[in-house]
């Protein structure tokens, strides 16, 4: 905690007391989604939240403060505000100075969360290695900060515009390890099942909260990457995917597109290659990590007060 940090009460006083919390990011209501489903989707995990017996946590700058648990008002200035960044990792020390505001990324999101004492973090999907990162270097910070805090972040895997195979080898390398939650096959994001197996898989929320107590009890650092299948009603067609992400990819670099801009556009671009099925996929995935992510605080909360 720092001048430059603000907790929302029912935060602080949630983590004080070793109640569940979770913490999401905002990059997906800032630059994910579109309008209206960014500030519905924002508020409805919330709720899930508090139906569950957790405290949502939401992470953002705003007014150059670096904040942890915001208002529905401060979630509707996020997600209809034009200009506000796209605010990851290296952005937060300039919208400080600048008193700026932004949508925290997956790395931005979790500092946040464990300077303020929170163990478990929700995303849609994180971002990794993109196709062509070979020339490009293109690789995400996620990765890099993940690989520094000690915070659960639970997920449908790597964002599918991404290069699968490249970004399960630079997670090896950097120590984190990949948990298929109900399952030994990674999860890609708007599909169920990728070309890859996950090292590990747990059963449930209490196999992960013993692997998080167990891990950074004994002093080793760094994430757990918990990935959650989408559910099976809403996942998109994988061939169909595939061919969207391709021809969205090429566009990308006939545009010159390049930097924090990638991501989004391609993601919006393939919401319209495929007629709104990633769109559909995207808000059932991360209410179905908002639920799992919560079960995983709540168990960790009370194995941690045990």
């Amino acid at each position: 905690m720092n001048e430059y940090m603000l907790v929302s009460d029912e935060v602080k006083d949630a983590v004080e007391s070793g109640q569940p919390v979770v913490a999401f990011e905002t990059a997906i209501l800032t630059h994910g989604l579109p309008q209206p489903h960014n500030v519905e989707l924002s508020k409805e995990v919330q709720a899930i939240a508090g139906s569950m017996g957790v405290v949502p946590a939401a992470t953002a700058v705003i007014d150059g403060k670096l904040r942890v648990g915001l208002t529905d008002e401060e979630i509707e200035f996020l997600g209809t505000t034009p200009g506000v960044a796209k605010a990851g990792y290296r952005d937060l020390g300039m919208l400080i100075a600048t008193k700026g505001s932004g949508g925290t990324t997956v790395a931005a999101s979790i500092t946040l969360a464990v300077m303020a004492g929170i163990r478990v973090f929700v995303t849609g999907g994180i971002g990794g290695v993109h196709r062509g990162a070979e020339t490009t270097f293109d690789i995400s910070a996620d990765l890099i900060i993940m690989s520094k805090v000690n915070v659960a972040t639970v997920c449908a895997g790597m964002k599918s515009i991404l290069d699968i195979g490249l970004t399960m080898e630079v997670l090896e390398t950097l120590g984190i390890p990949v948990i298929g939650y109900g399952t030994c096959i990674l999860p890609g994001f708007h599909t169920r099942e990728t070309a890859y197996k996950v090292p590990y898989t747990v059963k449930d929320s209490g196999d992960v909260a013993r692997l998080m107590i167990s891990k950074w009890g004994a002093g080793l650092k760094g994430s757990l990457l918990v990935t959650v299948p989408v559910p099976g009603e809403d996942e998109a067609d994988p061939a169909l995917l595939e061919d969207a992400i391709g021809r969205a990819v090429n566009e990308a670099n006939e545009k010159g597109i390049t930097g924090k801009d990638v991501t989004p556009y391609i993601l919006h671009r393939v919401g319209e290659l495929t007629g709104g099925a990633t769109l559909k996929a995207n808000l059932s995935l991360v209410r179905n990590n908002t639920r799992v992510g919560c079960d995983i605080a709540k168990c960790y909360s009370s194995s941690v007060r045990i």
